[in-house]
């Protein structure tokens, strides 16, 4: 089968790969109809190269149609169409039972003291082979896939259950907004989009997105954010405050992590560390790794005294210095971690069956290519050209070609958000 393979340090390959077979009775084999790009893969394009081998699988944001089970899964059989949850969870541990699917006890990666297996994410998170394929292996198949409608609509309906949904309502979640109260949201990737629409959508009465790019600015607004350009804000705390009565927000959602602009220091140590060979390089992002922390340090200073903050941007550095003065003097409560998905299926998927998508997820995906396009899509998403947000990789799409340098525009939607293919291009956003 053809899949996008890591070859090191901001280089990824398609190539031929054997196909997936059944191991466990708890096994399934999925047909890849749609994968996504997720801002989490460029943690592993461009600084996690130590933890991964030549010809790794990546992706771990998938959907598609089953073709076969093992014996040990009752509730699947040749022909569902699935979503497929990014951690790998066996449902019934003491873990899987509170929540923390994230956790699992059964899969948990313990030579490496890491919580549950995740596709396509190093040998860190078990180094299980990922989504950007023609087909997948479903380890725990019993219990982690989501059966969604074959009902002929687009995959992207139900795509982001496999992440970007229930990271977003987790993080949502954890930052316990109070009804009617404020929430500053740092970052608009695809998740700081969903945490924008789900706060909204959940009784936020105020939602503040800051971010620095025109076109992830511009989505927002669609969907009735407010927003803050950082190219045009000289002191964000001090402007945030004023518009929330001086105190600050009651909440601010870090949807940014490691890939923080602004910190030049630590983005050159995350660049020298990627290049060192494997048995350097280990031990130094395990023990001394420091990642870039603007984001977080704003979300500290931004949060209003009484607050809670709610990480979900990803960081992994292992001796980050923190403002523990300040996260004490203000009394901030904090909150993380990998998304526990199957945990909050059930509140999305009615959302996201809706037809008249109330959280717009028909309208987060930029760039539909194939899936022989992904290196030049890899480099356009780290880039943010061609105003690219969210790249969803298709195994069924013939290859088009297209190079590096050529891809921007080549090969963009032209869809209107909602509309059918071939329903003739988006028109232009009203000012």
């Amino acid at each position: 089968m053809r899949a996008l393979t890591w070859q090191g340090t901001e280089k990824v390959r398609v190539e031929d790969v054997p196909g997936p077979v059944l191991k466990d009775p708890t096994d399934a084999i999925v047909r890849v109809t749609s994968t996504a790009i997720c801002g989490s893969d460029l943690h592993l394009y461009g600084v996690l190269g130590a933890f991964i081998d030549a010809g790794d699988v990546l992706g771990h944001e998938a959907m598609g149609i089953v073709e076969e089970v093992g014996a040990a899964v009752p509730d699947l059989r040749p022909g569902d169409r699935v979503v497929v949850p990014f951690n790998i969870a066996c449902g019934t541990c003491w873990m899987c039972t509170r929540g923390l699917q994230s956790q699992c006890e059964t899969t948990q990666v313990r030579d490496q003291d890491k919580g549950a297996a995740l596709f396509g994410y190093t040998k860190l998170y078990g180094q299980v082979p990922g989504g950007q394929a023609e087909y997948l292996r479903v380890p725990q198949a019993q219990y982690g896939p989501i059966v969604v409608p074959d009902d002929g609509g687009p995959d992207e309906r139900y795509l982001y259950l496999s992440d970007v949904l229930p990271t977003a309502w987790q993080a949502v979640e954890y930052a316990d907004i109070p009804l009617g109260g404020s929430v500053v949201i740092l970052g608009l990737g695809p998740i700081g989009q969903m945490c924008a629409r789900i706060a909204r959508h959940r009784g936020a009465g105020q939602v503040i997105a800051v971010d620095r790019v025109p076109e992830r600015l511009a989505m927002a607004r669609r969907h009735g954010t407010d927003t803050l350009d950082l190219r045009e804000v000289d002191d964000l705390p001090e402007t945030v405050r004023g518009l929330t009565d001086g105190r600050g927000p009651d909440s601010v959602i870090d949807a940014v992590g490691m890939e923080a602009h602004g910190a030049p220091v630590a983005e050159g140590l995350h660049k020298g560390i990627a290049f060192l060979p494997d048995a350097i390089a280990k031990p130094m992002v395990k023990h001394f790794g420091v990642d870039r922390l603007t984001a977080l340090h704003l979300a500290i200073a931004l949060v209003r005294r009484g607050g809670t903050l709610s990480l979900s941007g990803v960081y992994g550095g292992a001796v980050d210095p923190m403002p523990m003065m300040d996260l004490f003097d203000k009394q901030v409560t904090l909150r993380m971690g990998q998304a526990n998905v199957r945990r909050w299926i059930d509140d999305l998927v009615p959302l996201v069956s809706d037809d008249a998508d109330p959280l717009g997820v028909l309208d987060l995906r930029t760039h539909r290519l194939p899936l022989e396009d992904a290196p030049a899509a890899y480099e356009m998403f780290q880039k943010k050209e061609d105003g690219c947000i969210k790249v969803v990789l298709d195994p069924a799409l013939p290859a088009t070609g297209a190079t590096d340098a050529d891809i921007a525009g080549a090969t963009a939607v032209d869809v209107a958000p909602g509309q059918p293919e071939g329903a003739g291009p988006a028109a232009p956003e009203q000012p």
